[in-house]
């Protein structure tokens, strides 16, 4: 590895949430169980005992059961996942200061100034997994290659527990077969596209006209090409250099389709208290309010509506995405709904004029401390508590340790 211009890192926990709650209870271990949201009919994780019978991530429960009988559903716990992912996320730091968080799951590091010091990076990978093994009793899967792309690629080839090497002069053998779907960034439809094109695997895109794929897919196009031949140049950035967060956002997958206005809007409210609720913990008001519908057939439309001036309470971010709601097609079921501010400014904590305003102002901010303390939707809005799933419940993707900085707050 010495010839390496860059040596990057993908650490990927393995069965996280399910892992972590066999930990956390030692009945469970050893036996399929499946992480859900609380009253979500949907599967979040399902360890490995019960992935062997079938059992995946988006199964309605009762497929669940179906493909497992024996299967134990558990409650996911989000404070649990999200301190344990930055007591390891600490740890990675003791090896690099170069690590960026992707997911409250997976992590990137640059190792490559720390080889001198460690040796190698398999050594380093070596180190984490018995460390992580003997300290909190999960697995990971670590990936080893030139970039932050090949890395996950590599950090998926063996799981659980695995540890890949892509060396920079085993790339091209490595992608020549490699389905492109399995490239991070290449979802479903853009897999489709490729298909159409005669693009199957990642040798094939690497080797497809490029003006070809800018037509079809823009500005996109040539971040493909270089996706297929294993080019990715993005660096490792870790928290204290991401930049000012652009936007605040929350996105749920609904456990069954809505039909109609009514079904609709105590999960806008819910949605809306999310977003305001983190807009304030980070000190920013939004001017511009985003509305994000999937109906049931897939089809995601989307709109938005500026306001006067910026807001973070979340009854006038409801108003606003309530009033855009009243815009879409709601005749059609409605698989997810997502709403977003942007066009952020900070601002500082100031009391309104007006009595009226300040009371609100000073509610809010109690009932922002007493969620901070114990938990979102401790305290809420009655017609949110009728809600069958409190998407906070089960942690997103998007989370991150120390805010929301590159990317939404999901």
């Amino acid at each position: 590895m010495k010839d390496w211009d860059r040596v990057i890192m993908h650490i990927d926990m393995n069965a996280f949430f399910a892992s972590v709650e066999q930990q956390a209870n030692p009945e469970l271990r050893g036996k399929p169980i499946a992480v859900t949201g609380t009253g979500r009919t949907v599967v979040t994780t399902a360890s490995y005992e019960a992935r062997a019978f079938g059992v995946k991530t988006g199964m309605n429960t009762w497929q669940a059961r179906q493909a497992c009988p024996q299967l134990i559903f558990v409650v996911g716990d989000n404070r649990k996942y999200a301190d344990t992912s930055t007591r390891i996320v600490a740890m990675m730091g003791d090896y690099t200061p170069l690590v960026e968080v992707f997911s409250i799951d997976e992590a990137f590091l640059d190792v490559t100034g720390s080889l001198t010091l460690f040796g190698s990076a398999e050594r380093i990978a070596f180190l984490l997994k018995a460390r992580i093994r003997h300290e909190f009793g999960l697995t990971c899967s670590i990936g080893i290659a030139p970039n932050k792309l090949l890395a996950k690629l590599a950090s998926e080839m063996k799981k659980p527990d695995g540890l890949t090497i892509i060396p920079p002069d085993q790339v091209a053998t490595v992608l020549e077969r490699m389905p492109a779907k399995e490239l991070c960034g290449i979802g479903k439809n853009v897999e489709k596209q490729l298909a159409s094109l005669g693009i199957m695997t990642c040798g094939q895109l690497g080797r497809f006209p490029v003006e070809v794929l800018k037509r079809r897919f823009g500005i996109n196009g040539e971040r493909l090409s270089q996706m297929g031949r294993g080019v990715d140049n993005s660096p490792v950035v870790p928290p204290e250099e991401e930049q000012a967060v652009k936007s605040v956002g929350h996105s749920m997958t609904l456990a069954r389709d809505v039909t109609g206005r009514e079904g609709l809007l105590k999960y806008l409210l819910q949605l809306a208290e999310m977003v305001g609720s983190r807009a304030r913990r980070y000190g920013v008001a939004g001017k511009t309010v985003h509305l994000t519908l999937r109906y049931g057939d897939f089809t995601t439309v989307g709109r938005q509506q500026t306001r006067s001036s910026p807001t973070s309470q979340s009854e006038e971010i409801y108003r606003d995405a309530l009033a855009i709601l009243d815009t879409f097609d709601l005749t059609r079921p409605v698989r997810l709904l997502g709403v977003r501010v942007t066009n952020l400014t900070h601002h500082a904590d100031q009391l309104p004029l007006f009595e009226k305003e300040r009371k609100a102002a000073l509610a809010t901010a109690a009932m922002d401390e007493v969620n901070r303390r114990f938990g979102e939707f401790t305290v809420t809005y009655g017609s949110v508590l009728e809600t069958e799933e409190k998407g906070s419940h089960v942690i997103s993707p998007a989370w991150r340790p120390d805010g929301i900085r590159r990317v939404d707050v999901k």
